[in-house]
């Protein structure tokens, strides 16, 4: 890849069972606590450029300032980055994102540099995010994700994870 993502604001991993996943960061590596989002309600998603209906549940906690992201496909028969990721590699790190709030500029970068999403979306009013495939790496992508209206929310989760003490680990977050 000829352009750089940028710092890296979260890590994503691809899980089966997004509970058990979360369960398994609060208790064994003391991350938490993480906001549950059973339907994150992901929409006009494109994967190899054709629309697809995946659905995910989502899992956010903070390690300091890096966002823990756990992503559950809901519905595994739709294409997506996701069941890709899960035939080819299993469970594991997805993507290195990079929050902006120049979500177009992003883009832009990588098309000036000849690299086009392979999955993208909006996960709500201007929370668009992409997916770049970074060719040798293990089977993680790059994700740009604009986050102009989460900056709050995130520092609400971030502020949680600060001052967590173990009690109340997963705290459920309907849309």
């Amino acid at each position: 890849m000829a352009t750089a993502i940028g710092s890296i604001h979260q890590l994503g991993y691809v899980v089966r069972d997004v509970r058990a996943a979360m369960r398994h960061w609060t208790e064994n590596l003391g991350v938490g606590p993480f906001f549950h989002f059973p339907d994150a309600g992901i929409v006009n998603t494109y994967y190899l450029g054709t629309r697809t209906d995946a659905r995910i549940a989502v899992g956010i906690a903070y390690s300091g300032d890096l966002q823990i992201e756990l992503i559950q496909q809901l519905n595994p028969e739709a294409p997506s980055a996701y069941t890709e990721f899960l035939s080819e590699h299993g469970e594991g790190l997805h993507h290195l994102c990079h929050f902006t709030t120049d979500y177009d500029a992003y883009v832009r970068r990588f098309a000036d540099a000849g690299v086009e999403p392979y999955h993208w979306g909006d996960a709500g009013p201007q929370a668009r995010f992409a997916y770049f495939p970074t060719e040798g790496h293990g089977g993680s992508v790059a994700e740009v994700y604009e986050s102009t209206l989460h900056g709050d929310f995130f520092a609400m989760m971030r502020d949680a994870a600060r001052d967590w003490d173990g009690t109340d680990p997963v705290r459920e977050v309907t849309l």
